[in-house]
């Protein structure tokens, strides 16, 4: 029994070296799973485990004496690494700072990202938490300007073949069944995509990638938690930015490659290799542009219970 991925259907095996261990009781306090229990001062595997073993690594990464060994789900003790000491991370003024800096950037010079800073962005995007391991996120790396062109010029082509969506009959016959609200972000946002997708993409002019050097789509599969690939997104934002680099979500693109044959032989034809229930794309550049000052942000409602 285990939960099931695009990568694994199996559970992972817990491997125990009796003589090793302390009978501490740190591995049965992390595993969430209720697969480990202490008996006569020695940690042994339970009969009855919630899902079986997902691999997450808690047990084998939590234990002193190094008594337990996670095989399986990708995850073996080769993929353990020392912490960081405290002392070498940034303090919250620090990280705050950076957030603070990074502005949304779709105005980048004419130079290539290093593929040293590419596998940087990617191996801190790696570090990002998941619902369930092993991670179903997915990469599609576009590097260099005529990478992310190519792929817009297929994209605005392939939104033309979509754009009876944005006609009065069709909204007017959707309408009843997606809702006030969907009927509004069609008309007033939708629409407008259309417009900057497609016909400034015929002048010329790259609105849906912004003749970006780099571009970097994460998505999912049917298996993974919808938040996973907006998370590792975002930790590959924050990294490029900490590298120098501007960055910029697009959202725009995801939706519209989901659902239909056409959508499917467009993923095909990009390497992508599933449909996703959610997905974004980061473009990334060296910016060409530098704002004096930040803006506030607020939420749209914080409700404090005590």
């Amino acid at each position: 029994m285990a939960i099931p991925t695009s990568r694994t259907k199996e559970a992972a095996e817990i491997i125990i070296e009796e003589e090793l261990c302390n009978g501490c009781g740190l591995c049965v306090t992390v595993c969430k799973d209720f697969s480990l229990a202490i008996e006569n001062k020695k940690v042994i595997k339970t009969t009855k485990p919630l899902f079986g073993c997902l691999a997450c690594g808690h047990c084998m990464a939590i234990c002193p004496t190094g008594a337990i060994t996670i095989s399986g789900r990708t995850l073996t003790s080769n993929d353990l690494f020392e912490i960081p000491d405290r002392k070498s991370i940034a303090n919250y003024e620090q990280i705050l700072a950076l957030f603070q800096r990074r502005r949304s950037i779709r105005e980048f010079k004419n130079k290539n990202v290093e593929p040293d800073l590419i596998e940087k962005i990617l191996a801190a995007a790696k570090t990002c938490p998941m619902g369930l391991p092993p991670s179903d996120v997915n990469v599609l790396v576009l590097n260099g300007k005529e990478a992310t062109g190519k792929f817009a010029k297929d994209f605005s082509a392939y939104l033309k073949s979509l754009r009876f969506m944005t006609n009065k009959f069709f909204l007017a016959l959707m309408r009843p069944f997606w809702g006030k609200e969907n009927d509004e972000l069609f008309k007033n946002f939708i629409n407008p995509l259309f417009y900057a997708y497609i016909d400034e993409m015929d002048r010329g002019n790259n609105y849906i990638l912004y003749d970006a050097p780099l571009a970097i789509y994460f998505y999912g599969s049917p298996y993974s938690d919808p938040a996973d690939p907006v998370i590792t997104a975002t930790y590959a934002m924050i990294a490029a930015e900490s590298l120098g680099l501007g960055t910029c979500m697009i959202g725009g693109i995801h939706p519209f490659i989901q659902s239909g044959k056409r959508a499917r032989k467009f993923r095909e034809s990009h390497g992508i290799k599933f449909k996703s229930k959610e997905g974004l794309f980061v473009i990334i550049g060296y910016p060409a542009v530098k704002y004096q000052k930040g803006i506030n942000r607020t939420f749209a409602s914080i409700e404090w219970k005590n």
